[in-house]
């Protein structure tokens, strides 16, 4: 859900000559704003109309529901932007453009973790005078506690399961069912005083402040945890809190006088207020960024097609906007629970029997992406090229569609399920793509759209329920939670991480990837783990687990109200701690 590094920018500095020059736009400041004339692709790179004008209300939109506001249960990368207005973890992603948007940097902590020799013991100290939003300091327990909970992924089954990985359980799975002696909580997360935290870990791992930065690592208080109701009542360490919360509509924050600037060099805290509107027709988002009636698509995946166009043809609408190569890749994976695509044959000729430049197309050509040979995309260090199922213009080869099938005993096809999220219609796009070009050798499908709040948590992301409904095509997509193989591909491609619902892999299942992992996490040099994660991409193809669709760009939009805008790496979308407005 995260990213990018320096040859990221150098792509990027190419995608938007080639749609600057396409469109007959370009030229003028880099950095936008203050007062000049708007330019596109000033907030890549730079900061857009910069200022540090404080009041006024930013307004978002989501075209969807909120997977939770809860800081364990969320694994959008959007929320994992947001939620920085109203939590603090111990550490976060650096305010910045670019790949300096990708720096990790102490933000509940006062410095980055500090690691014993074997890299299995991180220790935090957590900043002096933090507190909540009713005024009660923030303790080193606070931390523990929120990790605690974040683990039971049978009340919170939409979070990553970094922690359950990672750290030396031994068999604690939840505070709400905690058998331990005098309830001290898990064992592998010490708090030796109230600004210490330690964590212990089963195995090395160099990284592990990537983990820190992990909204489950907001301070939760135990007693006002309200299990699967918190997302209700979130209780607040950032600059903002909740002043509504009405679930499935929208949500307002207002500013928190409890929070101490003096304390957080990581937030400007601009606006009075944010406001939320949830469920809201994609289009109709589209059409109020750009008549000014609303600041920001929350999900920050660019605008739809049809605005696409309209703004493109448009200089004065395309001065305000950016075009960012990120580190995301669009893509549907093939079940292999969901008979007959248990057979590899047959999986196989899913992939040759596909035409991607229709993929494409959903996301609204070129503009919105390169076709994808594989899931890793080129910015992640260490991506290699790779396409085994290579096809004239993309458009796919039916000869040998026909023959996969032919091998996997449907010579006449097969019919099979394909889900999407129904508030997104690019998935719905992609959707009908495939049914169209896949109709071409004889396999139909059926599609069948679920609410996205709930995608990963009652749909797609829940094994039974694939298998039941007969889903054997799942369109979604994936950015990497940090910019390194491991952050990209872990958590979609590895076995161990699928439980009963709210998966983020949707059916991926290879020993031998699972192995590669566990190779990766045990090489010492950058380059050998780099080429590890490259084979992995590869089995992933070898399997024929999924269809690559596009490595992702978006065309964002920023009225011009909004202040101090830019495309952090961090999130691979604007960075939303950051932004103002000239609205009062």
């Amino acid at each position: 859900m995260r990213r990018t590094r320096k040859a990221a920018l150098v792509a990027l500095g190419a995608a938007a000559a080639t749609l600057l020059a396409a469109c007959g736009g370009g030229g003028g400041s880099a950095t936008g704003g203050g007062g000049g004339e708007a330019t596109q692709n000033a907030g890549v790179g730079a900061i857009a109309n910069p200022s540090d004008q404080k009041g006024g209300t930013l307004r978002f939109a989501n075209s969807g529901d909120w997977d939770s506001l809860d800081p364990a249960d969320t694994y959008y990368a959007y929320s994992w932007n947001f939620v920085r207005y109203y939590g603090r973890s111990l550490v976060v992603f650096q305010s910045a453009p670019g790949a300096d948007g990708a720096k990790l940097v102490p933000d509940l902590a006062e410095s980055l973790g500090q690691a014993s020799p074997d890299q299995k013991t991180w220790t935090y100290t957590l900043r002096q005078g933090v507190k909540f939003e009713d005024g009660t300091p923030i303790t080193s327990k606070d931390v523990k506690y929120a990790v605690e909970r974040s683990l039971d992924k049978e009340t919170f089954p939409n979070g990553p399961t970094y922690f359950n990985d990672l750290l030396d359980v031994q068999g604690y799975t939840s505070p709400y069912q905690d058998a331990s002696p005098d309830k001290l909580g898990l064992a592998a997360v010490e708090t030796p005083d109230d600004r210490t935290i330690v964590f212990k870990l089963v195995k090395p791992f160099a990284g592990f402040d990537y983990i820190a930065q992990l909204p489950a690592t907001i301070p939760v208080p135990q007693a006002a945890d309200t299990g699967t109701r918190y997302k209700e009542k979130v209780v607040s360490s950032g600059p903002y809190k909740f002043e509504t919360n009405e679930l499935g509509k929208s949500f307002t924050l207002v500013r928190n006088e409890n929070w101490d600037p003096a304390t957080d060099p990581n937030r400007k805290a601009l606006p009075d207020r944010i406001e939320v509107a949830l469920n809201v027709n994609a289009d109709d988002i589209d059409n109020r960024l750009q008549s000014g009636d609303l600041d920001v698509a929350v999900e920050g995946s660019g605008v739809g097609a049809a605005a696409q166009g309209k703004i493109l043809a448009d200089q004065a609408l395309r001065a305000n906007t950016d075009s960012a190569l990120t580190s995301r890749t669009w893509f549907s994976v093939l079940s292999a629970s969901v008979t007959p695509l248990d057979n590899i044959e047959c999986r196989k000729a899913v992939l040759y029997a596909v035409d991607k430049t229709g993929y494409q197309r959903a996301y609204g050509g070129a503009t919105g992406g390169d076709i994808a040979t594989s899931l890793l995309p080129p910015v992640i260090p260490g991506a290699e090229s790779y396409d085994p199922y290579a096809t004239a213009g993309n458009a796919g080869d039916l000869d040998r569609a026909k023959q996969a099938l032919a091998a996997c005993g449907q010579p006449n096809g097969f019919t099979t399920g394909i889900s999407y999220r129904a508030e997104r219609p690019r998935e719905k796009a992609v959707a009908e793509a495939l049914q169209q070009s896949l109709a071409r050798v004889g396999i139909n499908l059926e599609i069948k759209p679920y609410p996205a709040g709930d995608y990963f948590k009652l749909y797609a992301g829940k094994p039974d329920f694939v298998k039941s409904n007969n889903l054997g095509i799942l369109v979604y997509g994936w950015a990497a939670d940090w910019p390194d193989g491991y952050g990209f591909l872990s958590q979609i491609v590895d076995s161990r991480v699928i439980r009963d619902a709210g998966n983020t892999n949707l059916g991926i299942v290879d020993p031998k990837i699972d192995a590669m992992v566990d190779q990766a996490l045990v090489t010492g040099d950058a380059a050998g783990r780099e080429k590890i994660w490259a084979g992995i991409d590869k089995q992933v193809m070898d399997d024929a687990f999924v269809i690559p669709g596009i490595w992702a760009k978006g065309l964002l939009y920023r009225p011009p109200t909004l202040t101090n805008v830019f495309v952090t790496d961090g999130f691979s979308m604007y960075d939303y701690a950051a932004m103002g407005t000239t609205r009062q």
